[in-house]
This record gives structure tokens, C-alpha cells and sequence, in this order.
């Protein structure tokens, strides 16, 4: 009933959170002496998965579910695989054409499948169900497939139905719904106020199409949801998981809950009793718990004093136990490397490029021409310049720019005051979306202020938004007509050079050429 995290890289020296990751010998320990269930692994490209998955296989007494939050593909955590753009994307294209977006979503599951499997990974901690109906959400945002339940129910059925071309486990979440929040339950604890009716019309009916269409778990959300339960948040209270979930939408697969590290659960009940709370609410795994152990023997403590019965612990091994029987576990003795015909195949690589090309905005004069007589600024903003995988010398939105006679500058957003306001004519490229512990999905009053001077003072020549629409709904009343823009909702290597070639109306080899001097 125990999963833990794990880095998907081989070697102890190679660990990136070691809060949260154990070395390679107490791991081993925890799985061979505790009988863990399984890992959820972050880290590592995806041919090293491979032997990663094999690795933690053989240290097992019990074959273990192998789990990733890959909602956007395999590449999205383990280079090498395929890495689609943001879910949100596809409801985008929905509005316009609904058939087509089903079509790319049902790809788009298939071929995660696919390259999930090759690696090792047996379980999916996707779709993301969430509406997100709040342009404040700082941690769902354009992990959702969009706005409306919907359009959300569509096509998250089709992301199912296309992972079950493959033995794989998919993942409706976060229950009863984390769209409408402008709080990250990794740091704190959300409120969502709304009365059953508003729940039922708007929050439950994407988790209602996945349960009839076979989703095999349910992930729980860090929420309090005051009209269900008053005092406890939905991961701990057995209202919403059991009574809810259980009974009412006649859910009879695996309960998961979300990270026990995240801080709207952490904040609540010490771990100890965050763990056996759990268990009564109805969860039948329990996600990163901070250790494993005091886990396990906080249950077993609540199972002897007679407050859980042995019966509630049987039912949950049970559901482990068919969910295990649905999937093939990679041994170690399969070593061919044939796993990697599985990977970024051709079909899959048109289908990011149909999302792109169905997803992708534009407006004003394109393409954007190069200024006479002075070597322009590409002044890339992201949120996180220690931690945007998506760029580096080579990438396109480096790469390209400098290529064409543009000066490389590179910020994060808490180093805007470095940007120069003066007559420096600027391609302004900004990364920027909701994600896990950043607390905020929207601009910054000090960024806000920054760009509002750039564009008044015509520095501004060219505009790429990688990420939320929100940011681009906000610039829009800003700019200049003749202004030349795009807007994508992926940031990774492929969208880049998507939207920079829309911005330059570029030849397709252009990033084929290594630039020579990168100006920092």
C-alpha cells in the first residue's frame, strides 16, 4: 500500500532530491524487508529508465507498480521519448474542431502508453481531469485539458481509451477536483467553497466519464470541500473517498493519494496519523509518505488497537493485487534493446506536430524582419533559470535567434530589474505556465510594470509566449496591432522552433546550423 519516490537515474551520486529520494541501499532495504508496492520515479532519459525499472524490479519481493506523471508524454520527465505539448492544447484545437482534438488526445494516450511500457513504467498518474475554470491556478493550468467539464470529459476519455491499447494503468486526477483554486496544495491547503450543486455540474463529470470509461485509479486532492466534509481535506476524509467516490460514483478501482510530502496535507496531521487517516478515509495507496516505515507501522499500530480492521486492509490488497494481474512487469533478464524502436517514432512526432500546428496563435505583421544597422536583443524570461530543461545553447529559441543576428540575454523572473529599458530593439521570448511549488501561474506586479515600460517605449519588436494563455490574454490589449506575435502552449524544443519559424517564416533546416557566438 506504500509507494515511495525514486530517482530514475542509476547511481547515488546522481540523485537531485535527496529529500526525498533515498540512496540506492536504503531503497533496496525498503523494498526487499518492507514489501513496498511500488516507486514513482522523476530523473533519468528514458533509455536509462529502461534499466532503471529493471534494476528496482529485481530488488522487489513483490512486482512493483512503476509509476511517472507523464501527462504531456514519456519525454516530458525522461529525454528521449516523445514530449507532447500541455493537455490544454488539445482544448484549443477542441473548440474549433472537436473530432480532431479526440483523435490526437486518443494518439496521444496511446503512444505515452507505448513508450511508458518500453521503459518499465506500468502505471500512467495521468489524465489530468481537473476543470481548469480558474486563470489563477498556479499548479493545474495548462496541465488540464481544459476549461470546461466539458470539453474535459471528451477528451480525457479518449487519452484512456487510447492508453488501453497497451497493459498500463491509467490515473483520473485530483479528486473531487483541483481546477478552481488560486492555492498550490503543495504549499498549502486549498478551499474550494462551492455548494454540491456547482460540485456536481462542474468538478464530477470528467471523473464520471472516467470511471465509465475503466480508469483503473483515482487520485486524490489536498482540498477542503467545505459542502462534502468541513473538517478533514479530501485525501483524509472518508465523505469524499469512500462515501463519494466509492458509493455514489461506484468507483471499484485503485484510491491513490496525491504526495503525503505536499504541504497541504502536511500542514494538517503529523505523518504518523496522516498515514492511518488515510487508510480510514479509503485510500488503498499512499503516495511519498516523508518514511515509509513510520507509515507502515502507524497502520499496523492502528490495526492492532482495533481502529482499522484487518478486513479494510484486505480490501485494498485485493484491488492492488487484480490492478498488478492487468500489467506485465519487466524482469531484468530482458535486456534487448529493442525497447528503443518504441521510442519517438515517426507517428508520434507527427502528432506533436499536428498539435502544434492545430494549437498554435499568431497576430500582426509576420514575419518579423530584422532592424537595419544594429544587432538586436533575444531577452528570453523564464520562471526558473536553474530548472528550464527545455533550454540550453542549442535549443531554438537560442539557437535560431543567434543565428539571424540576435544578442542572447537570459533572465528569470526574479532578475527582471537586470533588463535594460532603453532603444535596444528586443525579441521578447517569456516561459512561463502553472507547475508544482511555484506558487503563482501569472505575471508578477514588477513583470507586469517591466513589459508595460519595454512595449511603450518601442523596444519591443517581436513576441513569443511559451506556456499559459492567461499571459497571453493579458499582453493582447497591449500590443500594438503591427506587432508580430505567437503564442504556444509547449516550451519544449519542438514548440520552439515551431513558433520561431511562424515568427521568421523560416526554412526547416535553420536550427541545423550551430550558432557561433551566444553574447551573454
Amino acid at each position: 500500500m506504500i509507494v515511495v519516490r525514486t530517482t530514475g537515474h542509476l547511481f547515488d551520486h546522481q540523485i537531485r532530491y535527496p529529500k526525498w529520494e533515498a540512496d540506492n541501499a536504503t531503497l533496496q532495504r525498503w523494498l526487499k524487508d518492507l514489501n513496498l508496492g511500488g516507486v514513482i520515479l522523476l530523473g533519468g532519459s528514458a533509455a536509462e529508465l529502461k534499466l532503471r525499472s529493471q534494476q528496482l524490479q529485481s530488488w522487489a519481493t513483490t512486482p512493483l507498480f512503476i509509476a511517472a506523471d507523464i501527462e504531456e508524454g514519456v519525454g516530458q520527465r525522461f529525454p528521449g521519448a516523445t514530449w507532447f505539448p500541455p493537455p490544454m492544447a488539445l482544448s484549443a484545437i477542441a473548440r474549433d474542431n472537436l473530432t480532431l482534438a479526440c483523435n490526437l488526445a486518443r494518439q496521444m494516450g496511446t503512444i505515452t502508453a507505448q513508450e511508458a511500457v518500453a521503459t518499465g513504467i506500468n502505471w500512467l498518474l495521468a489524465p489530468v481531469v481537473d476543470v481548469n475554470n480558474n486563470p489563477d491556478n498556479p499548479v493545474i493550468n495548462i496541465r488540464a485539458f481544459g476549461d470546461t467539464p466539458e470539453i474535459v470529459s471528451k477528451l480525457t476519455t479518449a487519452f484512456i481509451q487510447g492508453a488501453r491499447q497497451h497493459p498500463i494503468l491509467t490515473t483520473a486526477k485530483h479528486f473531487p477536483g483541483h481546477g478552481d483554486t488560486a492555492t498550490d496544495s503543495h504549499l498549502d491547503l486549498p478551499i474550494i467553497p462551492h455548494s454540491d450543486a456547482r460540485l456536481a455540474s462542474v468538478e464530477i463529470p470528467p471523473f464520471q466519464s472516467a470511471i465509465a470509461s475503466s480508469v483503473d485509479s483515482v487520485m486524490t486532492a489536498h482540498l477542503l470541500i467545505s459542502a462534502w466534509d468541513k473538517n478533514y481535506p479530501a485525501t483524509l476524509s472518508p465523505s469524499i473517498l469512500t462515501q463519494k467516490l466509492r458509493e455514489e460514483l461506484g468507483f471499484s478501482g485503485l484510491i491513490v493519494t496525491d504526495a503525503l510530502i505536499m504541504g497541504g496535507i502536511t500542514k494538517y496531521a503529523s505523518p504518523e496519523e496522516v498515514a492511518v487517516m488515510t487508510v480510514e478515509a479509503g485510500a488503498d495507496i499512499l503516495l511519498m509518505p516523508d518514511d515509509p516505515a513510520i507509515a507502515i507501522e502507524s497502520i499496523l499500530q492502528a490495526v492492532e488497537s482495533g481502529r482499522i480492521s484487518e478486513a479494510r486492509i484486505h480490501q485494498s490488497s485485493e484491488r492492488i493485487k487484480q490492478a498488478k494481474a492487468k500489467i506485465t512487469t519487466n524482469h531484468p533478464e530482458s535486456n534487448s534493446l529493442n525497447f528503443l524502436s518504441q521510442l519517438s517514432q515517426p507517428q508520434a512526432t507527427q502528432t506533436v506536430t499536428e498539435i502544434l500546428e492545430h494549437s498554435t496563435q499568431w497576430g500582426g505583421n509576420l514575419p518579423l524582419r530584422k532592424p537595419e544597422n544594429q544587432a538586436p536583443r533575444n531577452l528570453v524570461i523564464t520562471d526558473n533559470l536553474l530548472n528550464s530543461s527545455f533550454l540550453d545553447l542549442y535549443t531554438p529559441a537560442i539557437a535560431i535567434p543567434e543565428k539571424l543576428g540576435y544578442q542572447t540575454q537570459i533572465l528569470d523572473h526574479h532578475s527582471l530589474d537586470c533588463i535594460l529599458l532603453d532603444s535596444s530593439k528586443t525579441l521578447l521570448q517569456i516561459f512561463i505556465r502553472g507547475n508544482p511549488f511555484r506558487g503563482t501561474a501569472g505575471l508578477t506586479t514588477k513583470a507586469k510594470n517591466i513589459y508595460q515600460q519595454l512595449l511603450e517605449q518601442k523596444q519591443v519588436i517581436g513576441l513569443i509566449i511559451y506556456g499559459s494563455p492567461y499571459i497571453l490574454d493579458w499582453f493582447k490589449p497591449l500590443l500594438p496591432s503591427e506587432l508580430p506575435w505567437v503564442f504556444t502552449y509547449g516550451q519544449m524544443r519542438t514548440s520552439q522552433h515551431h513558433a520561431l519559424q511562424k515568427l521568421f517564416n523560416l526554412s526547416e533546416d535553420i536550427n541545423n546550423t550551430k550558432p557561433q557566438n551566444f553574447g551573454f
